[in-house]
């Protein structure tokens, strides 16, 4: 008996170091995923970390309270938001598909099925990406932001709203217009450094130059010492000299540049000094105007006065 458990101990014994070797690979093979897994997600953790660090450098502080400064860091944050989440997502993407290929499920049909997804999205929503792609220019190079007075093709207004996707003006009628940001080609923005205004004035053209050339520099020098006036003029007024002659009229330009958007109100306020000046001095205006009549075998010369008047 004693020698037949003997044999029996020893018929079984090297099976069952077999099964603790495979036993010990098998644990071995695990651990060693597992550490790779692991090691898989803490790169990720820390690209994410980095791209986070990373997309913050794109947001612009505020550097004053006021509301242009405001807005602008609102939409550079915006644009960094988007930039993070489009990487983070992709790192995310690519170390769930690392963890598949370790733990021996072939990443191929998930790759194969996540590029159909991708394209049948990207062939719907591609209007929205190229907006988006749109704004991200528009914020990066700063073309405007929200409370500038822009010009989008025919559109003209103040900029009420500005987001990746889309751009909202109010225009000269109070209507609220909607321009996608991947439709603008061309921006003309009249909120930055200066804005520029031409006025003309229309003279008798028999009348000698000096004296009207001579008021007008007069009323210009008026405008430019009023302190009323002159913290908002950047540049001018200046005489520029006659602009156009002929026997209608002969038409003096000046020239000026004012603060953003101010150029409007300030040349209202010397097309009113030049008359005031005019009416002291006697000077007369053109009083002819050519008028083309449909139809007519010759142009008809009507009696209007024609005083300063701006381009």
């Amino acid at each position: 008996m004693e020698g037949g458990a003997s044999g029996y101990s020893m018929l079984y014994s090297p099976g069952e170091s077999h099964m603790s070797s495979l036993a010990g690979l098998l644990n071995e093979s695990t651990v060693f995923t597992l550490l790779q897994l692991i090691a898989i997600l803490l790169i990720a953790v820390a690209l994410n970390r980095f791209l986070k660090t990373l997309s913050e450098q794109l947001i612009r502080k505020a550097s004053g309270p006021s509301r242009a400064e405001q807005a602008r860091e609102t939409q550079t944050r915006s644009l960094a938001d988007v930039a993070y989440g489009t990487a983070s997502k992709l790192v995310w993407a690519v170390a769930a598909l690392t963890a598949l290929y370790k733990v021996g499920i072939s990443p191929v049909p998930t790759l194969v099925l996540g590029a159909v997804i991708g394209l049948a999205i990207g062939v719907g929503a591609q209007n929205l990406v190229r907006d988006v792609i749109g704004g991200c220019h528009i914020v990066l190079e700063d073309q405007y932001m929200v409370g500038d007075t822009i010009e989008i093709g025919d559109t003209f207004g103040r900029v009420e709203q500005f987001t990746l996707r889309r751009t909202v003006v109010r225009d000269n009628r109070g209507a609220q217009v909607t321009v996608a940001n991947g439709e603008i080609r061309r921006v003309a923005n009249l909120s930055r450094d200066w804005s520029q205004a031409f006025v003309d004035v229309a003279l008798a053209p028999e009348a000698p130059l000096e004296k009207p050339l001579a008021a007008i520099e007069s009323a210009a020098a008026e405008l430019r010492s009023d302190s009323a006036w002159s913290q908002a003029l950047v540049d001018g007024p200046r005489v520029l000299g006659v602009q156009a002659y002929d026997r209608n009229a002969s038409v003096v330009r000046v020239q000026m540049r004012t603060l953003p958007m101010r150029h409007e109100e300030i040349s209202r306020e010397l097309r009113r000094r030049i008359q005031l000046a005019f009416q002291r001095e006697g000077i007369p205006l053109s009083s002819i105007q050519r008028l083309e009549l449909t139809n007519s075998q010759s142009p008809v010369a009507a009696s209007s006065p024609v005083g300063p008047h701006s381009n």
